[in-house]
């Protein structure tokens, strides 16, 4: 018999592998000052493109007073309890009523967070008997969802990312077997798949029922703020707000917020308030989040000049990359992945530079996250970003562009980066 202990401290993790070199530059980095475009990593300032923060609503004004007013006025820890037993108020059935009609839905309902939340929908949405089927792109919380289902006795196919052919012969494997087993299908993908930045295929998905029956429900966490004309996300970018049946937002993107929220209709969310675990048995959601989350949403409905300039700053950034001949993928949203084949070794030293010599910080995306040979700089832009910003960082990935070619990061190993 093995002790657990000794197995955890022998075996380290895909991404624990990189701990004693990484953690504190590559992993688990600290930005300090206030939340913007710019901010300071080890004493220096540098351009910060690693933030979810995409309408720049950390640092609004009105934001930060709605959000010191209600912690004011109510202090972190009102209320005192689940929503089921003694954490209901008026203020998150307003918050629920304003997102169900942003999203014209009959109801929503309010989420602790977005990862638990999404886990805990798919565990309470099928049951053993059915069938989900899913894009291979899936975020994480998506996947742990699917692996619950599975040790529940669940079926699920997978379909290579926004590939609609192979989406319908997995259509046609979960609708055989959901009529052995009495079943029902849901498909899920994401609005826009927050690594590659393009959107899920819904157009192509809705046009599969016209010869399967199944339910669709999209983790638009990327798209809730960015997409759409007034923001309401990728359905209604695509214009298919009705045809989705299930609609997840987090307020951890362009709401600068912690929290998110699942709509549908009404018999169908009020079967989620009664059976998802991850919210009758957890606290609910403080007033300040709540309180703050309606003043956001009252700026995405109300001040559309923020996701026009997140667009006028992200489309500058991706066209600039483009035209030095940068790979840039499929993104149809402001997220801006750049791809370089490479080591893991390389792609360190390649954010060494941009620290260290250019003052630029973006996220490194490697393995297991990216195949093996691919190294993906992720680039975030907001509403907040200067044109300024976007020359700048434009020229020094210019430089590192020639640097890399050049063989001039070419390493054996990694360096250690790892901060006291």
């Amino acid at each position: 018999m093995t002790d657990i202990f000794d197995r955890l401290k022998s075996a380290e993790g895909p991404l624990e592998q990189y701990r004693k070199k990484a953690e504190g530059y590559f992993i688990f980095p600290e930005l300090e000052g206030e939340i913007g475009p710019r901010m300071r990593f080890l004493g220096k300032e540098v351009i910060t493109w690693s933030l979810n923060n995409y309408l720049g609503l950390a640092n609004h004004p009105e934001v930060r007073e709605a959000d010191a007013k209600a912690a004011a006025d109510w202090g972190m820890a009102y209320p005192m309890g689940a929503r089921m037993m003694s954490g209901q108020t008026k203020y998150h059935k307003e918050l629920e009523e304003k997102l169900a009609a942003f999203e014209k839905k009959e109801a929503a309902y309010l989420l602790n967070y977005g990862y638990q939340g999404m886990v805990s929908i798919i565990d309470s949405l099928v049951s053993r008997n059915d069938v989900i089927v899913y894009d291979s792109e899936s975020h994480a919380c998506i996947m742990d969802g699917i692996f619950l289902h599975k040790a529940k006795g669940g079926k699920s196919f997978v379909y290579p990312h926004n590939d609609m052919e192979r989406c319908g012969k997995m259509l046609g494997f979960a609708t055989r077997k959901a009529e052995e087993t009495g079943g029902g299908i849901l498909v899920i993908t994401e609005g826009v798949f927050g690594m590659s930045g393009d959107l899920g295929n819904l157009p192509g998905i809705v046009k599969l029922r016209e010869k399967y029956n199944f339910r669709l429900m999209i983790d638009d966490a990327h798209g809730f703020g960015t997409m759409g004309e007034t923001g309401a996300g990728a359905s209604e970018h695509f214009g298919l707000m009705d045809e989705v049946d299930i609609y997840f937002g987090t307020f951890a993107k362009s709401m600068a917020g912690i929290g998110a929220f699942v709509a549908s209709e009404k018999a169908i969310v009020n079967s989620l308030k009664y059976n998802m675990r991850s919210q009758i048995f957890a606290k609910s959601l403080p007033m300040p989040m709540v309180i703050g989350a309606l003043k956001r949403l009252e700026i995405v409905q109300t001040q559309p000049q923020y996701k026009e300039n997140l667009w006028k700053i992200a489309k500058s950034l991706q066209q600039g990359l483009i035209a030095e001949g940068f790979n840039i993928g499929n993104t149809q949203s402001p997220v801006t992945p750049v791809y370089f084949s490479g080591s893991v070794p390389e792609g360190t030293n390649i954010v060494i530079d941009l620290r260290e010599n250019h003052n630029v910080f973006c996220s490194i995306v490697v393995y297991p996250v990216v195949p093996k040979g691919v190294l993906m700089l992720r680039l975030i832009p907001t509403a907040s970003h200067t044109q300024e910003e976007v020359d700048q960082t434009i020229e020094v990935f210019k430089k590192i562009k020639v640097n890399l070619e050049a063989g001039k990061y070419i390493s054996d190993e990694m360096k250690s980066m790892s901060i006291a």
